[in-house]
């Protein structure tokens, strides 16, 4: 614990979800199986395969472990919690769980913005989108999400630490969040209010202005092309990133901006929409909604289905590969 935090609180209980507790166990232990396969499913498809090794990929694919890894830092609790008397979790770990799942969320907000600018240069700019996108400006763009993520959640985690919790210990929530842990604070909290409201604020209203302003100059190239096979194909690259983010801004938005009441139901419930469904939805949106990883889906699983099926033919094929 942080010198001159003199909290009495050295654990906490995180109080979920009181009823339907099995049946919720069940649906959202398949959900997050499915966030594992989902996920992992596409970033080895896009690691693996040549012809997705181009920037939209390989930023899909960071979109990809971060939703794997936001999923990971609170649903094994969530899950542990359904099935216990009492869902404890320590004081530090209360902290270290904030810590991460802030890092992840707000990366993913700023790599879904840079997303967006991807999808305008390759559209609005597609003569120079190899030489203004190269790797090294990929990963670059990568790593600034990653730092201002980390940055952001220093910012919190420091709030939190500098805060007393004398008691009660009871978290309103399935996991350690920022507003609820407020709510518990023996100290004057108005101060990390303001800070949250403004880190989260500035944080959601560039990611979405630069996401505007991206799809603004993208509606505009595409109205000017003639054909409208042409506008269809430029536009239907733009829908999955488009779906992504209405379902990922929109629970966050109605999680973060609103007033800090008692009961935090809705809360929970909009937590549980950008923590575990966009996580699930979203290697479906883009698999189900893109030509390119369907059919590289496609031949994957019929090399695995030849594979099964002829061990022989799939040893010749890697043989052959491999010469």
């Amino acid at each position: 614990m942080a010198a001159g935090n003199h909290s009495s609180v050295t654990e906490f209980v995180l109080l979920g979800f009181t009823e339907l507790q099995e049946l919720l166990f069940v649906i959202f232990l398949l959900m997050y199986i499915i966030v594992l396969v989902g996920n992992l499913g596409m970033i080895v498809l896009i690691r693996t395969n040549s012809q997705l090794h181009v920037p939209m990929y390989f930023f899909l694919s960071h979109l990809s472990f971060l939703d794997l890894c936001c999923s990971s830092s609170i649903v094994p609790k969530l899950l542990s919690g359904l099935l216990a008397e009492r869902n404890v979790i320590s004081f530090n770990g209360c902290i270290t769980q904030f810590f991460f799942f802030a890092v992840l969320g707000t990366t993913e907000a700023i790599l879904l913005a840079v997303m967006a600018y991807d999808r305008y240069m390759a559209i609005c700019e597609p003569l120079h989108y190899l030489v203004a996108m190269p790797h090294e400006v990929c990963v670059q763009l990568v790593v600034c999400s990653y730092a201002a993520g980390s940055l952001n959640a220093l910012v919190h985690t420091s709030s939190l630490l500098q805060l007393s919790f004398c008691g009660p210990n009871l978290v309103n929530h399935f996991y350690c969040e920022m507003p609820p842990l407020l709510l518990l604070s023996c100290s004057d909290t108005r101060l990390k209010e303001l800070v949250m409201a403004a880190c989260i604020g500035f944080i959601i209203t560039t990611s979405v202005l630069a996401i505007v302003v991206s799809y603004a100059c993208i509606l505009l190239t595409i109205w000017s092309i003639r054909s409208a096979e042409g506008r269809h194909k430029a536009f239907s690259t733009c829908t999955s990133h488009l779906m992504v983010v209405a379902l990922f801004y929109g629970s966050a938005s109605f999680s973060y901006f609103h007033p800090f009441p008692k009961n935090t139901d809705q809360g929970k419930t909009a937590s549980i929409f950008y923590s575990l469904v966009t996580p699930m939805l979203n290697p479906f949106i883009y698999s189900l909604r893109n030509k390119e990883v369907k059919s590289t889906l496609r031949r994957a699983m019929n090399k695995l289905l030849s594979c099964l099926y002829s061990p022989r033919s799939c040893s010749d094929q890697t043989e052959a590969g491999i010469t």
